[in-house]
């Protein structure tokens, strides 16, 4: 397994002594995108040599490349210490961090480019090929959004529906979850969700509502079970999908105070999937690690594709606080290059 101290750092003082320049941070997603050297994207040639600019370019096809072309750092004007702070920032505090949080500790120029960094963390942090729920899964949804009048039922005119799917580990532990916004609760939305993250053959635990009632269909074994029939409530028959929704709510009322829109939803339903599926990591310098891993192979995102309405900020540019000056660490201690490579397994928690 990855270590703390050689393959990452493993307290907030750490990562300030190893990251302390561009140099530094770029030798380190070398070694976590070319563990054993340099390999070139277009024709995956080994042959290469870094020129002054400090990119590098391939001796067969000729190919100029930097570590972070093609990647979330694609083309960024914020330095990189920065980056890896804001990853520190986001993987070490168990209930995350909001822009504006991110913005004040860093020191940023404006709200918006705490807000972009933050965003291109959450879409790097679904791996593309990462595997589908097993077992026993219990499948429901949940309303986020606040209170909201005037509807029944499963009805909702200005909440978001989040689809919930989570594996359950006998006797009472949960195992890893995956959340998806849906546009409405019926069967065309619903089942295509089932399908893409629960493994066929699998037994899905669902309520009695009647979008599920095809789900024997599509090849797993379904487990129905009418709440209005049961002496327990509902948080008690599945527990694991009313858990998580519970904490979802909580955290998206308490880091982000509510101020989530339906057009970002995903991105951080991605987040709060990536630090719940790792909650029992005994290190949070391991989220850190898994974060950048998985960044440097994300593919680059724009700022005005993140964005719903591009001439539209919504904030104002702030002035950046000016901190003492400091004289520069020189960029000498790099424990991730006393091992050829970097030795972590894949990260089977996505």
């Amino acid at each position: 397994m990855p270590t703390s101290g050689r393959d990452y750092p493993g307290s907030h003082g750490e990562l300030l002594a190893w990251f302390p320049d561009d140099h530094a941070c770029i030798d380190y997603l070398e070694w976590l995108r070319w563990p054993n050297g340099f390999c070139c994207p277009r024709c995956v040639s080994r042959a290469g040599w870094r020129l002054s600019s400090g990119r590098w370019e391939c001796t067969v096809c000729g190919r100029q490349t930097s570590v972070t072309a093609g990647t979330i750092f694609h083309r960024t004007r914020t330095p990189l210490p920065t980056w890896f702070q804001a990853a520190w920032l986001m993987t070490g505090q168990k209930q995350g961090v909001s822009a504006l949080g991110l913005q004040r500790s860093l020191g940023l120029g404006s709200y918006q480019t705490a807000w972009a960094m933050l965003h291109r963390f959450r879409l790097a942090m679904v791996r593309p090929a990462r595997e589908r729920l097993s077992g026993w899964v219990e499948v429901d949804e949940a309303y986020v959004g606040g209170v909201e009048g005037g509807v029944d039922g499963r009805e909702t005119a200005t909440k978001s529906i989040v689809a919930i799917a989570v594996e359950i580990k006998p006797p009472k532990g949960f195992g890893r979850i995956r959340l998806r916004s849906v546009p409405d609760v019926t069967q065309d939305s619903l089942i295509p969700f089932v399908e893409a993250v629960v493994e066929p053959g699998s037994t899905v635990h669902t309520d009695g509502w009647q979008a599920y009632w095809t789900v024997p269909e599509h090849g797993y074994t379904h487990e129905r079970t009418v709440m209005r029939k049961q002496n327990d409530p509902a948080h008690i028959v599945m527990p694991g999908v009313h858990r998580v929704a519970s904490l979802l709510q909580r955290w998206l009322l308490g880091t982000h105070q509510g101020a989530v829109s339906l057009v970002h939803l995903d991105a951080y339903l991605n987040e709060f999937t990536f630090r719940f599926n790792r909650r029992h990591s005994r290190r949070r310098g391991m989220l850190f690690y898994r974060l950048l891993e998985q960044s440097i192979a994300a593919d680059p995102i724009t700022y005005s594709s993140l964005i719903a309405n591009p001439h539209a900020t919504g904030r104002h540019h702030t002035r950046p606080s000016r901190p003492g000056r400091v004289a520069p660490i020189p960029a000498v201690y790099r424990p991730w290059r006393e091992t050829p490579g970097h030795t972590g397994p894949p990260d089977l928690n996505g």
